[in-house]
């Protein structure tokens, strides 16, 4: 992810949804977790690089995991930045999203059993 402050999303994603730094360097951080097969990577913005519209896309990163509605209430407790409550979706999907100090924006997953008719 290409962000104006690496730091601060470290700092986010290290409190908040159990990361660590792996590696770390000039306009860099790598961020891993023992438990899951995925690395992130936050890169500094490089204004002579990047222009909206031009190359990189704003993406939503998305964690599935067990426990949400838990989560949910960790994370609001925590004082995360929700910017999508905890919702059921018809199809099966317990949802919720949040954004980082950079405004990546972050949605955890449940996957249940859509209710039966």
């Amino acid at each position: 992810m290409t962000v104006d402050d690496p730091a601060a999303s470290s700092r986010f994603f290290t409190s908040h949804l159990g990361f660590r730094e792996t590696l770390a360097g000039d306009g860099f951080i790598t961020l891993g977790r023992d438990d899951a097969a995925v690395d992130l990577i936050l890169t500094e913005r490089d204004p002579e690089r990047w222009q909206p519209g031009r190359g990189l896309a704003d993406a939503i990163v998305v964690f599935t995991v067990t426990g949400l509605a838990a989560e949910h209430e960790r994370l609001r407790r925590a004082g995360a930045a929700i910017t999508v409550p905890l919702r059921r979706e018809p199809w099966g999907e317990l949802m919720m999203r949040l954004s980082d100090p950079n405004g990546v924006t972050i949605q955890l997953t449940e996957w249940i059993p859509p209710p039966t008719s």
